[in-house]
């Protein structure tokens, strides 16, 4: 009885002993939730889409002998994060998580609801910046830290709605910068992302990414499916967003910026039959006349391997690269020139014109569900388009349209359209408005379209 007493005692001691150690110490991370949490928010979204009530067959059926379709609404919801970043109601997130809302909620730490309004974003960039009407409270903001100056290894602590649950705090560290990662959708790249193992779920996407003073160093957007890999997120640089806000802020067009190169991806096959000195980075195929790169005296078969320390590994890694900054900014760009590295300090130029104007405002074609534009410089150097090339470029397919039906997609130029055995040139807006304009119920249409330098013929007839 005596040994087992003493046990009891000692194991009581021992247990009550650990119950003390560090009495007085409190984590630093308890202090960045307490003085951050109050900033990040709930956003609840709601959108509309539009739903035919028919299979296809019957659509055509439909169409050819009554008209229109009466199309129905359905409502979606979405849930995503964000953080105010000024004391005004201004609110960072993503533009994936507020793109095309007929409403927004927000709901922050104390419980407070309010109705907000979309301020402006950018698909490419996936930012996207909302505001609420403070009415006279005075609003908790979060700090903008320096994300240019991360190490790896650093702390870093998520805070946003996983899932739904609400104010969800995860820790881990940074574990790599300038990570370059496809979209899920394959529209191009997301570009300079910073990995952290912090774990971030759908619902994180826009809420901030915090060091350990509490300050956002990026904006939680990306995660890889659990059926490849776990703890593995990626952030938006907050420099990177911070260059674009102001715009947003501001109702300015956002104007990206533009080097004026056609490229292509090195490989093992160019990089031998070129003689080039690194197998790696993005080929200079062309450069645009009097473009910033021209100038900057960047040639062909140089090969872009870095802008501003971030490496290029591809084509498309350079076009993202390029589009995280707005025109007029000032970059670094290091090629390799068949083994010599070279340094060029290039002024990036606008996507539109030389001066950033809009010449023309796209047009929203209601009748085969198209959103066009003419083709700018921009675009000649995204998508590697040639300057004999004319027509006009798609920049959006509406749902359950003929576009939609017939394949067309974003980024296809219609070069030619005819009706009715007449073949119409298109070489811009204007052609293709005035062409649209007079085709009839029971006219024959095909639409001659250029699709990463192949053509092919969508037809049908327009009822």
């Amino acid at each position: 009885m005596k040994k087992l007493l003493v046990v009891a005692f000692t194991i009581l001691a021992v247990t009550l002993g650990l119950a003390f150690v560090n009495p007085d110490y409190v984590s630093p991370v308890e202090k960045v939730i307490e003085a951050a949490a109050p900033a990040v928010v709930k956003i609840d979204v709601e959108t509309t889409a539009k739903v035919s009530p028919f299979d296809p067959f019957t659509e055509d059926f439909f169409k050819r002998f009554f008209g229109e379709i009466p199309f129905a609404e359905k409502k979606a919801e979405a849930l995503g994060s964000g953080f105010i970043f000024d004391a005004e109601g201004y609110i960072l997130t993503n533009e994936h998580v507020v793109h095309n809302a007929d409403q927004i909620k927000v709901t922050l730490l104390d419980g407070s609801k309010y109705d907000a309004k979309y301020i402006g974003g950018d698909e490419e960039l996936d930012i996207a910046v909302i505001k609420i009407d403070p009415d006279g409270k005075d609003l908790p903001v979060l700090e903008i830290g320096d994300s240019d100056s991360l190490k790896i290894g650093e702390w870093a602590i998520a805070i946003g709605n996983p899932l739904g649950f609400q104010h969800t705090v995860t820790l881990g560290v940074i574990s790599a910068t300038g990570r370059q990662i496809p979209k899920p959708d394959g529209n191009g790249y997301y570009s300079n992302l910073i990995q952290t193992d912090a774990a971030i779920n759908p619902g994180n996407s826009g809420g901030p990414l915090l060091n350990i003073h509490g300050q956002v160093i990026g904006i939680n957007t990306a995660i890889v499916s659990p059926e490849y890999g776990s703890t593995l997120g990626f952030a938006i640089p907050i420099n990177m967003a911070m260059r674009f806000v102001g715009m947003m802020i501001e109702g300015v067009p956002i104007q990206k910026a533009y080097l004026g190169v056609y490229v292509s991806t090195v490989t093992e096959s160019t990089a031998k039959s070129l003689g080039l000195k690194t197998d790696t980075g993005a080929l200079v195929t062309d450069v645009i006349k009097d473009s910033p790169a021209e100038k900057a005296g960047i040639k062909a078969q140089d090969v872009i391997i870095s802008i501003n320390g971030l490496d290029i590994h591809s084509s498309e890694e350079l076009v993202a690269a390029v589009h995280n900054y707005p025109a007029g900014s000032e970059v670094s760009i290091t090629v390799d020139r068949f083994g010599q590295k070279i340094i060029f300090n290039v002024e990036l130029g606008y996507q539109d014109n030389a001066k950033g104007e809009k010449i023309q405002e796209k047009y929203t074609d209601e009748k085969f569900g198209l959103v066009v534009d003419n083709i700018l410089p921009g675009d000649r150097e995204e998508l590697s388009i040639p300057q004999e090339i004319s027509g006009v470029i798609v920049r959006d397919v509406l749902d359950n349209s003929y576009a939609a039906r017939l394949g067309i997609s974003k980024d296809d130029i219609i070069v030619k359209i005819s009706v009715n055995g007449t073949q119409l040139e298109i070489t811009s807006l204007e052609d293709y408005k005035g062409v649209i304009s007079n085709i009839s119920k029971g006219d024959y249409v095909a639409m001659i379209v250029l699709r990463e330098g192949i053509r092919y013929i969508a037809s049908f007839r327009y009822y």
